[in-house]
């Protein structure tokens, strides 16, 4: 399927204030970039790299006054999502270098601290991707998700805490109890293509069978129209802006997700 994604961004800017933005979507083997702009407004220097993870990264200043930056992308992705119960699990001296940091602990991701808890949840299951699903039922069932309850990052402890909060922290949890049964699991920021209410999407992958697969504790079921902006450890890696210093204010952010053709 071919989508339209764009996100509009509009600050009140009362300082010159330094930005680092994660908002262009990757090309890769699961999507394909076929179109693509970055405005601002007013015009400003933009400097993009990559970081350690391969996302696209721009740095600016932006100005005092009212400033605004729109992206817009045309893709192609799939329409279903792959599936594999069944999948081993990799052991860890055969895991590939690039996979070990997502088997560690980070930021919001405490994997230490939740081992217990799952082993419980997978005991019936075969070690690898049934295990995940467990994990992600476990998720869905268990942590309530209300869009817009938080604002700021929360640890998994945290979420496992006050039972409830936004995709990311679902995503987060998900996370954090696959690496602490030694599964690698990464954070992935992104569209989703129908998703009510429609903003910014946060799920998660787990390396099993010597490959990454998609898994969602905020949906039943596990649909493509996905387009991938970045992925790391969690929230830390993957903030679609930070900003430093407290002069610049984000008023507005506008997503939208439109389906251009179902078929190609």
């Amino acid at each position: 399927m071919k989508l339209r994604v764009q996100c509009d961004l509009h600050f009140q800017v009362d300082t010159a204030t330094a930005l680092i933005l994660m908002l262009r979507p990757l090309s890769g083997a699961q999507q394909r970039i076929t179109q693509s702009s970055y405005l601002v407004e007013p015009d400003v220097k933009i400097t993009e790299s990559k970081d350690s993870y391969g996302n696209f990264r721009q740095r600016l200043v932006a100005p005092v006054g009212k400033f605004s930056v729109r992206t817009c992308a045309e893709v192609i992705t799939t329409e279903a999502i792959d599936s594999a119960p069944g999948a081993n699990f990799v052991e860890i001296q055969n895991l590939p270098n690039p996979i070990l940091p997502f088997l560690l602990p980070s930021r919001y991701c405490e994997s230490d601290r939740f081992g217990d808890l799952a082993r419980k949840i997978v005991a019936d299951a075969l070690p690898g991707y049934d295990q995940v699903s467990k994990i992600t039922d476990w998720v869905r069932h268990s942590i309530k998700y209300i869009p817009g309850s938080s604002d700021a990052p929360l640890s998994a402890v945290e979420v496992h805490q006050r039972g409830y909060g936004v995709c990311r922290d679902l995503a987060q949890l998900g996370i954090t109890l696959c690496r602490s049964i030694s599964i690698p699991a990464r954070l992935v920021v992104g569209y989703l293509y129908q998703l009510e209410p429609m903003d910014m999407h946060a799920w998660f992958e787990a390396y099993i069978g010597r490959r990454w697969y998609t898994f969602d504790p905020t949906q039943s079921d596990l649909r493509g129209g996905r387009v991938i902006i970045a992925f790391g450890r969690d929230a830390a890696d993957v903030s679609i802006f930070h900003q430093f210093g407290s002069g610049c204010i984000l008023n507005t952010m506008d997503v939208q997700v439109n389906l251009l053709t179902d078929t190609l």
